[in-house]
């Protein structure tokens, strides 16, 4: 019984950091690219009209984009899991021996004395099934996939990266002149990254305020770069 409830306890687990992780991919580039685009735009049409429709059709674009990446990521963990699940059923229906002996070095490995490798490998030969789930997870090392993983991954960075979008575009909804919206749009997304940093290096183990400051430089810099690219060919 306790066994069982810690591998559901591992479940869940897992399911949440493949979700973060899907977050973290959304957001990071959603806050970057298109903060990256309206300074770059700024820098060259003084309209905030102009860059609201170009932020809005990046940020279509980019979450179609980045949601369809994370669905393809998804479908091709799922066929390499079946491709490698149809070569264990195969092996171990045409090349049992070889099947037994492997298994019986996993338990050989782990420390049982011969006779308890024997019964342990007789015992879970007893269930292909059992067996092929076994030999996947500790011969491979492959967890069998969510059949749901690859659309869970689309939406979760495709709606990341939207509301990531977001926030360095607003300013522009509400004023007209776009230097001065770019000084609103530093202000909020510069800081929504520092805390989307801290966030996430605290969540992965890593110095928070280290983290934080090198989430935020990075975004600085690609806005800084766009904006002085667009100043230098519009001859300002």
């Amino acid at each position: 019984m306790d066994t069982h409830l810690h591998h559901e306890h591992k479940e869940d687990h897992l399911k949440s950091s493949e979700m973060l992780t899907d977050i973290v991919i959304g957001m990071s580039d959603g806050l970057t690219v298109p903060f990256a685009l309206a300074a770059g735009l700024s820098g060259a049409v003084s309209s905030s009209k102009i860059i609201v429709i170009a932020g809005i059709a990046e940020i279509c674009a980019g979450s179609i984009a980045m949601g369809l990446g994370g669905y393809l990521a998804g479908k091709t963990e799922q066929d390499h899991y079946a491709s490698e699940q149809k070569r264990e059923y195969y092996e171990i229906d045409n090349l049992r021996d070889r099947e037994v002996e492997e298994t019986k070095e996993f338990f050989a490995n782990i420390g049982l004395s011969p006779a308890l490798q024997d019964q342990a490998t007789a015992e879970i030969a007893l269930d292909k099934d059992r067996w092929v789930d076994f030999m996947m997870k500790y011969e491979l090392g492959l967890d069998k996939p969510d059949p749901k993983r690859a659309t869970k991954s689309a939406l979760n960075i495709g709606l990341s990266y939207i509301a990531g979008g977001i926030i360095p575009l607003s300013p522009y909804f509400f004023i007209s002149d776009s230097e001065e919206a770019l000084k609103i749009s530093v202000i909020v997304t510069l800081f929504c990254l520092f805390l989307f940093g801290f966030f996430k290096s605290k969540v992965t183990g890593i110095n928070p305020w280290l983290g934080a400051i090198r989430v935020m430089l990075i975004g600085a810099m690609a806005a800084a770069a766009a904006f002085g690219v667009a100043r230098l060919f519009e001859g300002k």
